[in-house]
């Protein structure tokens, strides 16, 4: 799941190309993953296996999507919308899914969405004053979180995996709530200082 910026200025390239529809399949890998993740036990091997897959493809995808964006000049005002999205449902269908079904601790999950929602939320509450762009501590906690993810859908693959998921999921509730709390400090900075009177 992306930080990226909200508010970049309007395109008028169409929203029918290949960068979109990367996006829109990742979307819908979404309930495929889901399916596959508590498919039988919710813990046999065969079906992780293919979650994880799933999940790793629909990852790949996040980066393919933005990367064709900006360098054919595809940025389109759908696909700041669905790109977001695309990867809070799959990152938040993800841990919600390892929750139920036991393997992830439900105040993990709860951390990382509120953490989520909040920085959305922040980017519109100061849309009007400039735009919060992502920092590169929101990129490592989402390489973290897609990783420490992956590492707990394959779990039942074997034991050895549990202390490696672990370690990348606490360095990234870590790297979240630090990076939160940055983009809440860069949001207030960000208010005060356009709506502080001009001097000179």
């Amino acid at each position: 799941m992306t930080d990226d910026p909200i508010g970049d200025p309007p395109s008028a390239v169409s929203a029918w190309n290949i960068a979109n529809a990367l996006t829109v399949f990742r979307l819908a890998l979404v309930p495929v993953f889901l399916v596959a993740l508590v498919a039988g036990t919710g813990h046999e091997t065969r079906w992780r296996v293919l979650a994880f897959v799933v999940f790793a493809i629909a990852s790949v995808t996040d980066r393919i999507d933005g990367d064709i964006a900006r360098r054919r000049g595809l940025v389109t005002e759908f696909g700041k919308l669905a790109d977001p999205i695309a990867d809070k449902a799959l990152i938040g269908a993800a841990l919600i899914g390892l929750s139920g079904l036991g393997d992830l601790p439900w105040w993990i999950t709860v951390v990382m969405l509120v953490r989520e929602v909040g920085v959305t939320v922040l980017r519109f509450w100061v849309i009007r004053h400039g735009v919060i762009p992502a920092s590169r501590g929101g990129k490592v906690k989402t390489l973290l979180q897609g990783v420490a993810t992956g590492f707990f859908v394959l779990l039942p693959v074997g034991s050895w995996i549990e202390p490696i998921a672990w370690t990348f999921m606490i360095a990234a509730v870590i790297v979240a709530l630090l990076t939160g709390a940055d983009y809440v400090a860069r949001a207030f900075r960000l208010r005060r200082q356009s709506t502080a009177p001009a001097t000179g």
